[in-house]
């Protein structure tokens, strides 16, 4: 009964949709492309004058182009680019140098081989509460906000944008409390709606028996034949003697018992993960239904383009302390976190889970997943076109690999310092496969050291010799300071770092949990 009032719904929204669309006139519009991910990337590959891609590894080892998971192969060009040294080689040695030459120098070269620039005409946000509720939490009373972020589709309305988040904050604690943003792939919901009274469900179930009849006259005899039935049931309620939250809880439960909000962004709602889906979504919009230009922002930009304007919203949130809002994400979305803390700087700290290339684990090493997994398969939509060029075997440039790169993920994480910035990982005896190179991901950890320091933070305590220096043991975190590395004994997820992460977040925040 629950799926058909759902399907009936779904098909009145339809409906509605259908009835806005067809009152647009589309011929005062560009046309609106329509490519399978192949034909985009055939377009990108037009642009810059390649020829033939190189293909990506397989993770399967008894397969012909199997990845290498040999060390000695590893590093094809080991020198990293110097953090610290500018363009035209002068060495960074003030915060000074760091904030307005070199700094931006990164930026620049992030955004034009890798990720793309967000265009300056990106239209405006405008946040809407669709559902406000008072909820709990096992024993931890909560407020919960669904959220749509409305983008402004007034010059191309072809294509809607609405940005799906909800925010829970405990209404146990005194605000302002700080907040942990979690990228998701799932449209996010509320964690425990508050459930109609007994007598409320009598008068839902009353009405909802009617409205079927009608629809079908035979369902009276089912309903005259089960009398006591009720079809729509009651959710089960609030555990008030379950056991407090532990290190095995789920990561939102120890957030909440910890004092913190959080929030979950449906990356789906800014920007679609496939390369067909390019020319809609927030970068469809902007480019009104067409094609993507090579310095153009991919999905990975994207989908941190609507972590900050989420962030704009937090920052209008009284219970909200915004300087201490945390953005996590795992695997791909632990790229768009690291991505999203580097580029907005109002970002607190970030929480960045098992994020293979593209993340924190070195471009130039090949080891697993390599540039070709990226630009020569069908993840290249993550990134900027230009970043296509780095799997090039033959083009009108000739051939490039991961080598060319004037920049690497040293410098990425580089760009969240001083702010706190904590690099997780599993194993993958677990399931966080050799594929995501941890080795190369510390290394890169390792290398960005120098800015934190430089900056007056912590970095993870170690020499800065990423070449010399040696992954700690599993369960062995370097975490006394703004920089942290901590490889947990589960699979691909950061979860099992969670209670480790809030205590040290709490430190560097200097947050305590005041109750009320």
């Amino acid at each position: 009964m629950k799926k058909y009032l759902a399907f009936v719904l779904l098909i009145c929204f339809h409906y509605v949709a259908v009835a806005q669309q067809v009152a647009i006139d589309s011929s005062k519009y560009p046309r609106l492309k329509t490519f399978t991910a192949a034909e985009d990337q055939a377009n990108m590959m037009q642009q810059l004058g390649i020829k033939k891609l190189r293909p990506g590894p397989s993770g399967n080892e008894s397969a012909p182009n199997h990845a290498n998971y040999d060390e000695s192969q590893a590093e094809p060009c080991p020198q990293l680019p110097d953090v610290l040294t500018t363009r035209n080689g002068k060495k960074v040695t003030t915060t000074e140098q760091w904030w307005q030459v070199r700094r931006p120098e990164i930026i620049e070269d992030f955004e034009r081989e890798m990720y793309g620039r967000v265009p300056k005409n990106v239209p405006k946000v405008t946040w809407i509460t669709k559902v406000t509720d008072n909820e709990m939490v096992g024993r931890i009373p909560v407020v919960a906000k669904h959220l749509i972020g409305r983008v402004d589709n007034s010059e191309y309305p072809l294509i809607n944008v609405n940005i799906n988040m909800v925010l829970v904050l405990p209404q146990n604690v005194k605000g302002p409390v700080p907040v942990l943003m979690m990228f998701g792939f799932l449209p996010p919901t509320l964690p425990a709606p508050a459930q109609p009274s007994l007598a409320d469900m009598e008068k839902i179930n009353a009405t909802f028996k009617e409205m079927m009849i009608r629809q079908n006259p035979e369902m009276k005899a089912i309903f005259d034949k089960y009398p006591a039935y009720a079809p729509i049931t009651r959710l089960p309620g609030p555990n008030f003697f379950a056991p407090a939250p532990n290190g095995d809880s789920p990561p939102t439960e120890q957030l909440l018992a910890a004092g913190w909000g959080y929030c979950t962004l449906e990356t789906g709602s800014i920007q679609a993960d496939n390369g067909a889906g390019l020319t809609r979504g927030i970068i469809g919009l902007v480019n009104k239904g067409q094609p993507r230009k090579p310095e153009d922002w991919g999905s990975l930009r994207a989908w941190a383009w609507g972590a900050s304007r989420a962030l704009d919203y937090l920052e209008t949130e009284p219970q909200v302390n915004a300087k201490q809002v945390g953005i996590e994400g795992v695997s791909r979305y632990g790229k768009a976190a690291l991505v999203t803390m580097a580029f907005d700087q109002r970002f607190g700290l970030g929480l960045i889970g098992s994020s293979g290339k593209g993340g924190t684990t070195l471009q130039r090493r090949v080891f697993g997943e390599a540039v070709e997994s990226l630009a020569g398969s069908g993840e290249y939509h993550w990134m900027a076109g230009n970043y296509l060029k780095y799997a090039t075997e033959e083009s009108s440039f000739g051939r490039k690999t991961g080598c060319d790169l004037p920049i690497d993920s040293h410098e990425l994480i580089a760009l969240c310092a001083p702010r706190p910035t904590f690099v997780s990982y599993g194993i993958p005896e677990k399931g966080d496969a050799k594929w995501l190179d941890q080795t190369g991901s510390y290394k890169a950890t390792v290398a960005a050291g120098p800015v934190f320091k430089l900056l007056g933070a912590k970095d993870l305590g170690v020499s800065n010799d990423y070449n010399s220096e040696q992954m700690p043991p599993v369960l062995t975190g370097l975490m006394d300071g703004e920089l942290a590395w901590r490889q947990h004994n589960g699979g691909h997820t950061d979860a099992p770092n969670f209670q480790y992460f809030i205590p040290w977040a709490n430190k560097m925040l200097k947050y305590e949990r005041t109750n009320k």
